[in-house]
């Protein structure tokens, strides 16, 4: 590896490409952390440059990065946030009625869910590392977080005091995801990540350590397990685990014999010409749909998954494993990032990167086999102006919790309906419906440009639109071969009329039945309508002939007007 230091405005910097950090040499600060799979960077890491003069950090792996180095944006003092960095996590506490939610800067946030007040925090929960995920425990006391350092904590959180540490056996490779779950009596804290392996920690109420390790690792998690990073996992009661990764596998387990009971392959979409490095196949979100998931002879769906290009993809676990149905909900292929489903699975809440939520009726979708058409759409909106990182069913109270990058945790109806931001002024009340903003929308969402409803007209296909402007044009040639006698030749004209003269005619040319002058100014009462865009800006152009400044009365008698004398 080539390390080739270079100059900053205020201090001499270094890449270490293994750890991906910038480090401050004159101070040994770590300035800045790169994550290569956040920064979409594929391959292990061999060489590195800083360029000063364009502030960019060019990074060689199996091909040539270039990272950006900019000041993240303060958010703006009018707009309401949760959080001064982006959330990555949050979830809902029934035993207390409150919302946790984690943000990059490894701080953790704890509200009342039913009016929205604030009521603690505590900061660096795993040091200067950003948490990943969040999770409680079955009885709802504690709190377990999982973070880039590669450490699971278990929290008060209500007085942010560290129970447990649960490490790794190896190396401390960051963690994607974790979950609790409980087999036959027994309960276990499940943690995935970089480390390619299920870590399972037995959580027992007479082990007093501090520090926890991971249970032995399963033969068939060593020997036919992930051979990527794994982004997510999620359990099935009683017994059935999933988990996928970043190459687009997801493995089904079975957690009493800790057997693989049936692998999944994302399908390979065709790469474009341009991307060298082919289509992004990760899986990061997996949710199933425990209903259809209880019946094991079942040939309808049972697992929902994100796919590539922005797809929701429906899986079939029993009677055969294969895929079902795919579609793309996102009108700009925008990456899946969450999905929840009600307890009954009869609807799915869908979020992507451009912050919009999805509501399709799964009711019987892919009840019977593979599927064509996506599910019908009952509700769309948009949540946020950035990535939606968590979504939250709270059905009791028929509502939804999200959170985002933009810095905010919300909460919304289940039909969509804006509640309020955790972190506003005003409290609502949950159970009280004019206590929400809605009808109103945040502002920022209601400000951004991207918020824009798709017009018909940019809808249409680009080969209709030719098509149009080719009929269009037809039209207009036709009306130029017109025969003479049906034109009026402007060339012919000698003498300009005056304005009288014009008006005059008109009058003369008019129909003997006239509007009443309250029916010409019916259409002054219209409201305006912008058009998106308006019809001029589908007109073509064309040439007009010089008309001379001066010119004389022209004939009338050429298109069979006598003239009158005054």
């Amino acid at each position: 590896m080539s390390v080739i230091p270079s100059n900053l405005s205020i201090a001499k910097e270094f890449f270490r490409a293994w750890d991906e950090k910038i480090w401050d040499l004159e101070n040994h600060n770590c300035l800045f952390t790169a994550c290569p799979k956040a920064s979409g960077i594929q391959g292990e890491l061999t060489a590195c440059h800083y360029l000063s003069n364009i502030r960019v950090l060019c990074v060689a792996t199996d091909s040539v990065s270039l990272l950006h180095l900019r000041m993240r944006a303060r958010p703006e003092p009018h707009l309401v946030v949760s959080h001064k960095e982006p959330v990555v996590c949050c979830r809902y506490n029934k035993t207390f009625g409150h919302v946790v939610s984690c943000s990059q800067g490894s701080v953790i946030k704890v509200w009342d869910f039913e009016t929205g007040m604030f009521l603690s925090e505590f900061i660096g929960a795993h040091g200067n590392a950003e948490i990943t995920c969040l999770t409680f425990d079955s009885s709802g006391r504690r709190l377990i977080t999982g973070g880039r350092d590669g450490c699971l904590r278990i929290w008060n959180y209500n007085s942010g005091h560290c129970l447990k540490t649960l490490n790794q056996d190896e190396k401390h490779n960051e963690v994607c995801d974790c979950t609790y779950v409980e087999v036959f009596q027994n309960k276990y804290i499940i943690a995935v990540g970089w480390d390619r392996r299920i870590n399972i920690y037995f959580d027992s109420p007479h082990d007093f350590r501090h520090f926890w390790k991971p249970q032995p690792h399963w033969p068939d998690d060593l020997i036919r397990g992930h051979k990527d990073d794994i982004l997510c996992v999620a359990q099935c009661p009683p017994s059935l685990l999933a988990t996928s990764s970043y190459d687009g596998e997801i493995i089904i387990w079975n957690m009493v014999s800790g057997h693989i009971y049936c692998k999944l392959n994302i399908p390979v979409p065709t790469p474009c010409s341009e991307d060298s490095e082919g289509p992004d196949r990760s899986v990061s979100h997996l949710t199933f749909l425990k209903t259809r998931a209880a019946k094991f002879e079942s040939t309808a769906a049972s697992l929902i998954s994100n796919g590539p290009q922005g797809s929701v993809i429906f899986w079939s676990l029993f009677s055969g494993a294969q895929l079902l149905a795919s579609f793309i909900p996102s009108r700009g292929k925008s990456q899946i990032s969450s999905i929840v489903v009600t307890t009954i699975d009869t609807c799915a809440y869908v979020a992507d990167h451009q912050g919009y939520v999805y509501t399709y009726d799964i009711k019987d979708y892919a009840l019977e086999g593979p599927e064509q058409e996506p599910p019908k759409n009952v509700k769309i909106w948009r949540a946020h102006v950035n990535a939606v990182t968590c979504l939250e069913l709270i059905e009791k109270e028929k509502v939804l919790l999200s959170s985002s990058v933009d810095c905010t945790v919300r909460l919304w109806s289940m039909d969509g309906e804006y509640i309020g931001t955790f972190g506003q002024s005003e409290l609502w009340d949950v159970f009280t419906s004019a206590s929400w903003k809605h009808p109103m929308v945040p502002y920022e969402v209601l400000m951004d440009p991207q918020s824009m409803p798709v017009h018909q007209i940019l809808a249409e296909d680009i080969s209709t639109l030719q098509i149009n402007h080719l009929e269009e044009d037809k039209i207009i040639q036709e009306k130029s071969s017109a025969k003479p006698e049906q034109t009026l030749d402007i060339s012919i004209l000698e003498d300009r009329p005056t304005d009288l003269e014009i008006d005059k005619e008109i009058h003369m040319q008019a129909p003997q039945k006239t509007r009443l002058p309250q029916e010409r100014n019916k259409n002054s009462y219209k409201p305006f309508n912008p058009g998106w865009p308006s019809v001029y800006h589908t007109l073509k152009c064309h040439e007009v002939a010089s008309i001379p400044s001066i010119g004389r009365k022209p004939d009338l008698s050429v298109i069979g007007i006598e003239e009158k004398s005054n």
